[in-house]
């Protein structure tokens, strides 16, 4: 069942921010009283903002609910459509005294054209950037009126698909017309292997109409520059923006006061601080997620202009990439410490995003750092997550491996295009580097691998010169365009060109770098591979099963409760998934009397599989430094790798790695014939102690003397 979530409608919301009401208004237009169409339609009907065209349709019941049923297949019309959305605001005589007046609009989805009273305020075409205009000139006393325009992403893009020459890689697009590589949009939302195809479009965001005077803080981030035990310096950087050049203002924070002069526009300012003695930023785990506050004011003589407040983390993060007596290390020292990464891959909770509120975030969040993850990857074919997502992995100690919004895909490499990102990929860095839990950024998931091994050359029929075109495109974006950007942004951001840099195929590969493995399940390897397949630090690996049984009567009639139904072969997005998953069930748990039991075996099969996995990888640790498992939760009701079902209550597989992913395990070996046991720990110190080991009626005791961090230590001294 789709998750709705109801809000009165009332006709407007101004409050303030700032110190003096005169100095700054806000108005939330999402809370007015929107309406929709289909354009070429007359009929207007209620919206919620934020929302998108497929919610607005069910909330007025002119479709059925998406999750049902094969009701995917059925609305798909609806991307094939161009909507429009409309409302009507007053603005008092007050707000228009103001020196500055902007619209501000901080989710767009996706190709749109805004009109305010009947002007053209301009275009949008990208999800993922916010998109702030001037509206002194238009807005006027009184109603104001408000409207938006939404173009289908496969009507802007059919006829550039059709005119760019060459055809190029769409993630996993299945339909005909594949516009996603040029779209910047969630490119789940065209269909994944997980999940379903909803191309929709709307309002994702809020909408505010924001007044000013002569400052504002647009946003501002600490970071650390260096810390030993008695010491950190850290760096305070400001983006402030004047309407006017002055030279008289004061900036006030952590009990400093200094001068400072600003420009007109936009100014940028550094200025490091020291703190003795500091309280750090932890994983969970290792110690406490210690946040500070970190309140600013731009002073005008003795009246504040503006303020602003935020919470920052002292933490120092090194990203270690380099060869060594294995291979090519990947691991992370946070605050001098190597720590062993445990986690899983995080994607969007839903297809339709407007559904997610702040409680299910949170109660995600909490669901990770109860099973001891200290990560989590933000997957590059999602979305860069809303504030509140952030907020809790700093709050919790949840570190993020944070990609870019590029999967599985070959990109055009034209300027409108480059341009374009180049904003998506500043505003997001410049919001998001403030988290302390951000350790990592990412190029893209799994388009050098395949470039290297997919054989798209040979599907595509590339000539040499288009390869060679196409490729340098990408080595544009991911190698120099990125890297760029963060250097002059976030300058000690962590970074790797994309996900992986090694592949599965070769023995001698998992020595060297990140590794996805995908052996046990697309190359069909039995699980005892996952044994001898232990990267240097493995971002993904998994096992698929079914969400529980009543999630699916949920979201289906009985009729179609069994696994060869048109409606279940439809959930199923993998194009070997319901086969493999009944060939190891059986094989482990025989076979099932009814699909009630089926669909408990394939999560009992996933559990089995990824303990087999994780106690590998924590046995081979320093080897592998870091297990994070596809995938942690799920878009809707149907078969995925997730060990969490679409309401985030836990399959079976979830208590598996909450066992195994444990500060200390106990990890039985059998070598030839005799049982050995290795421990390993994730604790932050050596620790001493005794483990008691029971079998059947016998009873043995080990003595745990100085067990260090990320080793598996074989345990030979028992006592009977």
């Amino acid at each position: 069942m789709i998750k709705l979530k109801f809000l009165f409608i009332i006709t407007f919301v101004l409050f303030s921010i700032g110190l003096k009401a005169q100095d700054s208004k806000e108005i939330n237009l999402s809370k007015t009283n929107w309406e929709f169409k289909q354009i070429g339609k007359d009929k207007w009907y209620p919206a919620k903002i934020p929302s998108s065209v497929h919610m607005d349709l069910l909330r007025n019941k002119l479709i059925e609910d998406p999750n049902k049923e094969n009701n995917e297949l059925k609305q798909r019309w609806i991307e094939k459509q161009d909507w429009e959305y409309q409302t009507s605001f007053k603005v008092k005589k007050s707000l228009l005294e103001f020196k500055k007046l902007e619209m501000h609009f901080a989710g767009l989805d996706t190709y749109s054209e805004i009109f305010l009273n009947g002007k053209s305020l301009g275009l949008t075409f990208n999800m993922f950037r916010e998109w702030t205009f001037d509206v002194k000139p238009f807005l006027k006393e009184g109603t104001n009126h408000l409207r938006i325009k939404f173009e289908s992403p496969l009507n802007h893009n059919k006829e550039k698909v059709k005119n760019y020459g060459v055809a190029l890689p769409s993630g996993n697009e299945t339909v005909d017309l594949k516009v996603s590589p040029f779209t910047r949009k969630a490119i789940y939302q065209f269909g994944w292997d997980w999940g379903p195809r909803f191309v929709s479009c709307g309002i994702w965001k809020d909408i505010k109409l924001k007044a000013w005077n002569d400052v504002r803080i647009l946003d501002a981030a600490c970071e650390t520059l260096f810390l030993n035990d008695s010491l950190a310096i850290l760096e305070l950087d400001l983006e402030i923006e004047s309407r006017e050049a002055k030279g008289h203002y004061e900036i006030r924070f952590q009990g400093r006061r200094i001068p400072i002069e600003l420009k007109a526009g936009k100014n940028r300012l550094k200025f490091e601080f020291d703190c003795k003695n500091p309280e750090l930023w932890w994983p969970n785990g290792w110690g406490e997620a210690k946040l500070h506050n970190m309140d600013i004011d731009i002073m005008e003589g003795p009246k504040s202009a503006t303020n602003f407040s935020f919470k920052y983390g002292i933490r120092d993060i090194r990203f270690v990439n380099q060869g060594d007596e294995i291979g090519t290390s990947f691991l992370f020292k946070v605050n001098g410490k190597e720590i062993f990464v445990k986690g899983s891959n995080y994607v969007p909770q839903e297809i339709f995003l407007e559904n997610i509120e702040n409680d299910d975030y949170e109660k995600l969040i909490l669901k990770a750092k109860d099973a001891h993850f200290n990560m989590l990857r933000v997957w590059g074919g999602g979305i860069y997550e809303k504030d509140v997502f952030y907020d809790l992995c700093d709050e919790h100690g949840i570190m993020v491996w944070q990609d870019f919004m590029f999967a599985n895909s070959l990109y055009p490499s034209d300027f409108k295009f480059l341009k374009n990102i180049t904003e998506e990929i500043t505003q997001n860095v410049k919001r998001l580097k403030k988290h302390p839990s951000i350790v990592f950024w990412c190029g893209n998931n799994e388009i050098n691998v395949a470039w290297e091994n997919w054989g798209w050359q040979d599907q595509y029929k590339y000539s040499k010169s288009d390869e060679t075109a196409l490729w340098n495109g990408q080595v544009q974006i991911f190698q120099f365009l990125i890297p760029d950007l963060l250097s002059e942004y976030y300058p000690t951001a962590n970074y790797a060109s994309t996900t992986p840099l090694s592949n599965w195929g070769k023995p001698e590969n998992f020595n060297h770098s990140s590794m996805h493995y995908w052996g046990v399940w697309h190359g069909k390897d039995s699980f005892s591979e996952f044994k001898n397949n232990v990267g240097r630090f493995m971002v993904e690996y998994g096992f698929q099963s079914f969400p529980d049984y009543k999630i699916l009567k949920k979201s289906m009639s009985d009729s179609s409760l069994y696994l060869n139904s048109k409606v279940m072969q439809n959930r199923q997005k993998s194009y070997i998934g319901n086969g493999l998953i009944k060939h190891h069930a059986e094989k482990w748990f025989g076979p099932a009397k009814d699909f009630e039991q089926f669909v408990d075996n394939s999560q009992k099969t996933q559990a089995f599989a990824l303990q087999i996995a994780i106690m590998q990888q924590r046995l081979h640790s320093p080897h592998c430094m870091g297990t994070l498992f596809w995938q942690f939760n799920d878009c809707w009701p149907g078969p995925s790798w997730s060990v969490l079902n679409f309401d985030a209550s836990e399959k079976k597989a979830y208590s598996t790695v909450q066992t195994w992913f444990a500060d200390v395990v106990a990890i039985p070996v059998v070598k030839n014939g005799k049982l050995e046991i290795h421990l390993n720990s994730n604790r932050k110190d050596s620790f001493t102690g005794i483990l008691v080991l029971k079998i059947e009626d016998q009873e043995m005791e080990f003595d745990l003397v100085g067990i260090e961090p990320n080793k598996a230590v074989p345990l030979k001294s028992a006592r009977n």
